[in-house]
C-alpha cells in the first residue's frame, strides 16, 4: 500500500479534482481504494438519490481514514 495514494485521494476529494481522482483510481494498487473511488465517482456523475452520493462519499472518507491509520508511513531523509 502506498500512503501517498490516500493523501492524494483525500486532496482530490476536497478540491473536487474528479479527473485526477479517476487517474488515481486506475493507478493505485489498493483495490479497495479503487472500488471506493469508483463508487463515489459513479454516484457523483450519475445522480440518482442524494443519499447514495452521501453514502459513497462517507464510505470513501472512512476507508481513507482507516487506511491512513494502518498504513506504514514512509520516512524521507
Amino acid at each position: 500500500m502506498n500512503y501517498r495514494d490516500y493523501d492524494k485521494a483525500l486532496h482530490f476529494m476536497i478540491w473536487g479534482q474528479w479527473d485526477d481522482l479517476l487517474v488515481l483510481m486506475v493507478r493505485t494498487r489498493d483495490q479497495f481504494l479503487s472500488k471506493k473511488i469508483e463508487a463515489f465517482l459513479h454516484a457523483s456523475y450519475y445522480p440518482g438519490h442524494e443519499s447514495s452520493l452521501l453514502e459513497c462519499h462517507e464510505n470513501l472518507l472512512q476507508y481513507i481514514d482507516h487506511a491512513q491509520a494502518t498504513a506504514p508511513h514512509e520516512v524521507y531523509l
